[in-house]
């Protein structure tokens, strides 16, 4: 392993996830989802403000105005910049006694796309869906825990990991259209001694996807064509997911979390649900705003 990430914000959340660079106000935005908050972060002066949701929050995009696209438990949202619930845009359409929106993101064309989480660990039940003006529509099914959305530079790739089955696939993307098809096995995680499963991801300028490690306390690099280039140590034994921010978008920011782990993991990783960052030398790409037009 290279030098890796440090702390930069002991935020100290349950389950910090889904990271969120705003170009536009210079500030990080992320959620606690076990506690239903978007926290926002000013790396200028350091100061964390929180909204508070009536719901688990999974993932949020941004929108025009400063308000944001969510995947709640309930469905998928319209939220104002201080949490007040605008419109339900889409029904959470499984068991939501079982299932929530978990990992997101807003495609190139303003869509957004996200995937559930069967909370019984058992059935395989979740799925990937797409927003846009259409409705609902899914994508993948069958699923134990959807995450790792991101696109390739040029839109034309999906990635997408059910965490679960530690694997990583991609799949050919149509951004006029929304459609993914080619589903292909990217790449594999864990062994006997390493628990360490895709989580959150991103990609950076060269196309070079990055995947944190739940339980593998650390960050990976690969090519496009699926090589592990490089691997950065994280102080938390479960990192949760990382975005490109910063002015130059050469920050990259990893949330992490905290809630379940045991008390001797805890002791060892006393920032377990902090906000890390390090710097890298190929920056990030600016996320599109949410269209619900589109």
């Amino acid at each position: 392993m290279t030098a890796g990430f440090d702390l930069v914000l002991d935020a100290k959340t349950s389950l910090g996830e889904c990271p969120l660079w705003s170009v536009a106000e210079q500030v990080l935005y992320f959620v606690d989802i076990k506690k239903s908050r978007i926290h926002r972060f000013d790396p200028a002066d350091g100061s964390l403000g929180s909204i508070e949701l009536p719901e688990e929050v999974g993932c949020i995009g941004l929108a025009e105005a400063g308000s944001f696209v969510a995947g709640l438990r309930s469905g998928i949202w319209l939220i104002s910049h201080d949490g007040q619930l605008i419109r339900k845009l889409a029904d959470n359409p499984e068991d939501q006694t079982i299932s929530r929106f978990n990992d997101g993101m807003v495609d190139p064309a303003g869509r957004f796309i996200a995937g559930t989480v069967d909370e019984t660990r058992e059935r395989g039940i979740a799925s990937l869906y797409r927003y846009d003006h259409r409705g609902l529509e899914k994508l993948a099914a069958n699923l134990f825990t959807s995450n790792g959305v991101a696109f390739s530079p040029d839109g034309t790739r999906l990635y997408h990991s059910d965490t679960l089955r530690y694997s990583l696939y991609t799949y050919d993307y149509d951004v006029t259209t929304g459609a993914a098809t080619n589903l292909q096995l990217f790449a594999t995680f864990g062994s006997d001694t390493d628990k360490g499963r895709p989580d959150g991801g991103a990609v950076d300028a060269e196309g070079c996807y990055w995947t944190a490690l739940f339980e593998g306390g650390r960050v990976q690099r690969y090519s496009p064509n699926g090589k592990l280039l490089a691997e950065y140590p994280v102080p938390a034994k479960c990192p949760t997911m990382v975005t490109f921010g910063g002015a130059d978008l050469h920050t990259l920011y990893c949330t992490s979390a905290s809630i379940g782990r045991p008390a001797e993991e805890l002791a060892e990783f006393p920032f377990s649900g902090a906000l890390f960052a390090m710097r890298t030398d190929v920056p990030g790409l600016a996320k599109p705003l949410f269209n619900p037009d589109v």
